[in-house]
């Protein structure tokens, strides 16, 4: 009976705040048509745009209560990402995007119909209150059913936030790259590049000395041969920046495990994994792992890191836990941020949880179609008998 009371009186209270938003959307679908009556003389327009974006806060509220009601998933966001442009660019933005169209009947319905279903289910929720006995409060379901088949995200709205969303994906995959390119640039230049000017200098020198001076030739010769070492080094360790030997060899867990190793901190790892995963996959969840790890060492002062590595039948998670102080945020430079780019040409999602004092959380989802390596689909009887 009390549990019955209170889910009433959140029932009441909602009531009462959705006739107070039913009210300020109809004043906002009044100020919707008389700016676009006014909009040939460049009045009305901004009273238009004025009246869309007051007009998202109050959506939002509904999108985020309407579970209350019905017991139905909130609505995600059905807007397209706004432009740090100039004005008139995010004008248009926003009468472009197919959301907008949709917030505009929706004033319309829920500062008319709503407003009328709002103040009824006031009535119902006091006389559900007062006699706990009746059936539950059917206006207030009928309103947010209202404001579900208009709030929702239409399939228009979903694909123009798809392409948006590849859109930003290849920028970022464009941008990632190139600066790949100019790291990999500098370090040949500065390092494997001035290592082989060097051993010209030395050779050359040496040929000069070869006659005249034999030990200061050879001197010269075991010069050039020490720094040839250390350019091929330079190479190597290069290369595996690009692409490990291990990843290649024997697949995303053991390269985890390896990079694992090398850390100055403990780090278990868990996963029951045994199958390889598309290349362009493991590279990819490798250097976002790589990433996160090294943000630990330099910013965490964690004394312990757990790696979980598991797979549904689509995706491939990627777990990281450290016991650190927290406040990882992926807006603030961190080196998360470089993980979401990464992550993002391949519609991949990272979550990280970082309260102060810790711990932190991140989470790197993949899409993981299924993949059946080289190896795999040699045919045993294609072998030697």
């Amino acid at each position: 009976m009390l549990l019955g009371f209170r889910a009433r009186l959140r029932l009441l209270l909602w009531a009462v705040a959705a006739t107070g938003l039913a009210a300020a959307s109809l004043v906002l679908f009044v100020l919707v048509v008389t700016g676009v009556a006014l909009i040939v003389v460049w009045v009305g327009l901004p009273i238009v745009v004025f009246a869309s974006w007051c007009s998202r806060p109050i959506a939002a509220v509904h999108r985020r209560t309407l579970p209350r009601v019905d017991g139905e998933p909130a609505i995600e966001s059905p807007y397209l990402a706004s432009s740090r442009a100039n004005p008139l660019v995010r004008v248009q933005a926003l009468f472009a995007d197919p959301a907008w169209r949709r917030d505009v009947l929706w004033l319309g319905a829920n500062g008319t119909a709503g407003l009328v279903l709002a103040i009824v289910g006031i009535v119902e929720a006091v006389l559900d209150i007062l006699f706990w006995w009746l059936p539950p409060a059917t206006a207030l379901r009928t309103h947010a059913a209202l404001g579900r088949s208009l709030l929702s995200v239409s399939e228009k709205s979903r694909l123009a936030l798809r392409v948006q969303q590849l859109t930003a994906s290849r920028a970022e995959t464009v941008d990632t790259q190139a600066a790949e390119l100019r790291r990999i640039e500098r370090d040949l230049h500065d390092g494997a590049q001035a290592r082989l000017v060097a051993i010209g200098m030395s050779l050359g020198l040496a040929e000069e000395q070869l006659e005249h001076n034999p030990e200061l030739a050879k001197s010269l010769l075991v010069e050039a041969r020490d720094t040839a070492s250390d350019a091929l080094a330079e190479l190597r360790d290069l290369v595996r920046g690009m692409h490990p030997p291990v990843l290649a060899d024997r697949g995303l867990v053991e390269a985890v495990r390896a990079l694992a190793a090398a850390l100055p901190i403990p780090v278990e790892i868990r996963t029951d994994l045994t199958q390889r995963f598309a290349p362009p996959v493991e590279s990819a969840g490798y250097f976002a792992v790589a990433e996160v790890l090294t943000n630990v060492v330099k910013h965490a002062a964690a004394r312990q890191v757990m790696i979980e590595i598991n797979r549904s039948t689509y995706e491939l998670e990627l777990r990281v836990t450290d016991d650190g102080v927290g406040g990882a945020d992926p807006q603030r430079g961190t080196g998360l941020h470089g993980v979401a780019r990464r992550l993002s040409a391949f519609d991949g999602v990272l979550t990280v949880t970082s309260p102060a004092g810790g711990p932190t959380d991140v989470v790197m989802v993949l899409p993981c179609p299924p993949y059946e390596s080289s190896s795999a689909r040699t045919s045993p009887s294609s072998g030697k008998a």
